[in-house]
Formats: C-alpha cells, structure tokens, sequence
C-alpha cells in the first residue's frame, strides 16, 4: 500500500488538497489546474488518502455521535447549529444566519419555521428595514443551550483525544477552510 505522503508533492499538492471543478477561477485571476489526483506513478490516490474525504468523513462521524444527544433535545443537526449562532448572538437577520452558517437563505428557511414551530425561536420583521426578517431566541430556545452543552463533552468522550489536541485541529481546519476560501471567493467569516 502506498502512503499518503507518497502521493504529495509540490506539484500536485494543490491539485490533491484543494481539487475543484473544471473552469472554476482563483478570485486573484489565476485560472485553476484541474487534473485529476494522482500519484507519481499515475495511478489515482485512494479515496482514503484525500483530504476532502477525511474531512467530509469525519464530519459524518461526528454527526452520528452527536446524534442520540440531538435526539434527545428534540433537533436535527443543522437545526444545532442555527441555534449556535443565536446562543453566540441573538436576534440576528435570517441573511446573517445564512451567511455565518454557509447556507442560501432558502435553505435556511425550513429550518427556521421547525424551530419556530418547536417554540424555540421567534421570527420577526425588522422594523428598520421590512425585507429583512429578524429572528430571536424564545425562553425555551435559551434554556435549551445549558443541555445542548454536552455535545462537546460527547466528542471527547468517543474521539479519544484531548480537548487541547480537538481545538488545535478545528484552528487548522478553520484556517484550511479559509484559506480555500480566500483563493476561490465566497464564504467570509473574518472578524467573526
């Protein structure tokens, strides 16, 4: 079996890590190299061996631990994070929500009625500018974050690794993912 580290090098680093699709531009006017991952020798790198699959992989892993917790308070996994965004600063417009979250705003929609519906959060129009609608936290909504908090207790639980070494991964991560960002335009969270 050949190593990950046999399959990178400098040429197609880039190539590996961050593939996209084909005529997709750089943001800075660099026209994107799309071929596809291989090795030196040709052949193409295992799905295992690829950056995006670990990632998206580990993410599944992740929500299926998070799950029977989830349940348990009665959400979907998105329906968490929306939640998060108002724990972390409520009464935000659903575009901000949208936009923190990664989401076109239709999808965001859908989510927002269930947790309405659920009585976990209220929306509203803004007053200042009736296109925007506004959406704030209920009661219930705001209790529920003191039980929502042992998520992260449950990845440390079923990860096996430190608290210390799971916040130095999601750093890089983070700057992975901002990094691709940057080169390709779209999602900014800076000064988030």
């Amino acid at each position: 079996m050949v190593s990950t580290a046999d399959h990178f090098n400098e040429n197609n680093y880039r190539d590996i890590v961050f593939p996209l699709q084909s005529g997709r531009r750089f943001h800075r006017g660099q026209e994107a190299k799309v071929k596809k991952a291989k090795s030196e020798s040709g052949t193409p790198v295992p799905l295992e061996d690829q950056l995006c699959y670990s990632i998206y992989s580990a993410n599944m892993a992740i929500q299926r631990a998070y799950r029977p917790l989830l349940d348990g308070l009665g959400l979907t996994y998105p329906q968490y994070l929306v939640l998060n965004v108002l724990w972390a600063e409520d009464r935000r417009t659903v575009g901000i929500i949208a936009e923190q979250l990664g989401l076109e705003s239709s999808t965001l929609t859908p989510l927002l009625k269930r947790l309405e519906e659920a009585g976990l959060v209220r929306r509203t129009r803004n007053p200042e500018n009736e296109r925007q609608v506004l959406v704030e936290l209920t009661q219930p909504g705001r209790t529920l974050r003191a039980r929502a908090g042992c998520l992260g207790d449950a990845l440390l639980s079923v990860s096996g690794e430190s608290a210390a070494e799971l916040a130095a991964l999601n750093t890089h991560v983070r700057h992975l993912r901002d990094a691709i960002y940057a080169s390709i335009g779209g999602w900014d969270l800076s000064g988030r």
